[in-house]
């Protein structure tokens, strides 16, 4: 029987004998978000301890980002729990009281949330009127009921026509205007104003699906998308707080930011050639690593295990670069079949309260854009993308504050410019459609850029037609996909919220995909650990 070459002080260390070698497996996890964070956590709680974190930005959380404003800390990114009962986010929260100070109104039940779930959304024409209640209702009833035929196509198998081009755009906006056509009960100017609101309510469903436009997302898979039953949860004293939950029992060692990554060089593909070069790494190169990290900086990290939890918009634009070999050409596919875009907010801060009590958001309905097919604008229309602003809620906490939705390319547009120029276009429009003249520029102004930043490049993804969930699988799936004993298993995995089927564009959806990577390396050093184990014992049998 072949001797395994274990130290004295690791022969119990399923991690170091179960690989018939006196070392930990070397693991390296690309990304400080909530999916790197979680499965790190998950690794070193398991006994992993040569576990390292490379984030490219200067601070953890991803697209988690709590700022404070004054005294209001703002979500530039993530801001909602979405669901209670079974959502670990929601659990984090909950067991450690970041949710005791949330109030009854800031768990709101509606499918599209809002900061406060009391009061009435204020829907405004560009003519500077407000659309009657009892008209918002109405339509709001015809919308909603189109929006649950949308889910079916998925869940119950319905198929889809050819007239829709399989997208949700097309199918809601010509069902919808269909029925609004028919109605025998309303007046061409009725009319008029509800075919104007069907395109704000697509402008806000596009920021809620992180959508250029709801045209590009896939109806036949839209209803895979799981909500967890429950109400959306604010976190008043930040969603960073999750963050750090996490990162809290993680050493200092172990997390290396402003550390970004050139390439991961996999399969011993480089391994000979950087062997013979003079590295500062060099002690490394014989001890059989088949994954060497890259990094900006030249640093050259081996690694057994590379978990990348990069954003799918960084996959996107640079995964030719970033892997060596180059991803299995379904991989590719998978990555440029879904779709990224990006959904900015921009808070404004107001020294008094333009809207009345009662008004919880303010919706801009274009009543010239009511039979337009296609909202695109030129760059310098940018500001008619901005589909609402929300009134946060409560002004004990923020003040007077509103937070407005832009994406697409007209996010990207705004990104651009500079907050002076985002600040006095936004009170213009608000003036155009509140028909006050007399709202003053913003005291305070703070927006996000995800579509800009080099580290994200978009906020969060979507399937675009033409994709399914089946491509969501095949971006989670590790390298390389051979089983061959040849071939060192899990190499690189795949970790993000657009790597998880049902729960993508979402934090539980990252949380729940950095712990499902970190399980897997779990269970194979366990499933040696049980093979080498078990030798022994097989050969007395004989």
């Amino acid at each position: 029987m072949q001797s395994c070459e274990i130290s004295s002080d690791s022969t119990d260390d399923p991690l170091s004998s179960g690989l018939q070698r006196n070392r930990q497996p070397r693991i390296v996890v690309i990304g400080a978000g909530l999916a790197g964070l979680a499965a790190t956590k998950t690794l070193l709680e398991n006994g992993f301890t040569d576990v390292t974190v490379l984030e490219a930005s200067d601070r953890i959380g991803g697209r988690v980002q709590s700022v404070q404003l004054g005294h209001a800390t703002l979500e530039l990114g993530a801001t909602w729990i979405h669901g209670a009962n079974g959502n670990p986010v929601f659990h984090l929260a909950e067991d450690n009281g970041l949710l005791e100070e949330t109030t009854d109104e800031e768990r709101s039940v509606g499918r599209i949330s809002l900061y406060a779930k009391n009061g009435v959304a204020h829907y405004l024409t560009n003519a500077g009127r407000r659309i009657p209640k009892d008209l918002v209702e109405e339509f709001s009833d015809i919308y909603n009921e189109v929006y649950e035929l949308t889910q079916e196509f998925f869940q119950r198998g319905k198929p889809v026509g050819a007239e829709s081009q399989n997208s949700v755009g097309i199918f809601t906006r010509d069902v919808v205007r269909q029925r609004i056509r028919v109605d025998p009960d309303d007046s061409e100017t009725t009319k008029k104003l509800k075919l104007a609101m069907l395109q704000q309510y697509l402008k806000v469903e596009s920021c809620e699906s992180s959508s250029p436009s709801m045209d590009e997302v896939s109806l036949s898979e839209f209803g895979e998308w799981t909500e967890i039953p429950g109400a959306h949860h604010v976190i008043p004293s930040g969603f960073i707080k999750i963050v750090e939950l996490l990162a809290r029992d993680i050493p200092e060692r172990v997390l290396q930011l402003q550390k970004p990554i050139r390439c991961v060089h996999w399969n011993q593909s480089v391994r000979n050639e950087i062997a013979e070069s003079e590295d500062h790494n060099s002690d490394h190169w014989g001890q059989g690593y088949p994954v060497y990290v890259e990094c900006e900086d030249c640093e050259f990290i081996p690694a057994d295990h590379v978990i990348i939890t990069v954003s799918l918009g960084i996959l996107k634009k640079s995964h030719k670069a970033l892997f060596n070999p180059g991803l299995p050409e379904d991989k590719v596919m998978a990555i440029e079949k879904l779709g990224i875009s990006t959904t900015d907010k921009i808070f404004l801060e107001f020294s008094e309260p333009f809207w009345s009590p009662e008004c919880n958001s303010i919706q801009f309905v274009w009543e010239d854009e009511a039979l337009l097919e296609n909202l695109a604008y030129p760059e310098e229309l940018w500001y008619k993308k901005i589909c609402s602003f929300d009134v946060l809620y409560p002004p004990e906490r923020y003040g007077y504050m509103l937070s407005g939705w832009i994406c697409g390319d007209e996010a990207l547009t705004m990104e651009k410019c500079d907050d002076e120029t985002v600040a006095e276009t936004c009170a213009e429009l608000l003036r155009k459609f509140t028909g006050n003249q007399n709202i003053p520029k913003p005291r305070r102004i703070l927006r996000s850029s995800w579509g800009s930043s080099p580290y994200f490049g978009g906020s969060y993804s979507f399937t675009r037609v033409g994709s399914t969930g089946t491509d969501v699988e095949k971006l989670a799936m590790p390298l390389p996909y051979t089983e061959s004993t040849k071939a060192p298993p899990l190499q690189v995995l795949f970790a993000g919220e657009a790597t998880h089927r049902k729960f993508y564009s979402t934090t539980h959806g990252a949380l729940l995909s950095g712990q499902r990577e970190a399980a897997r390396l779990i269970e194979l050093y366990q499933d040696l650990y049980n093979a080498e184990t078990a030798k022994p014992m097989l050969l007395k049998n004989h």
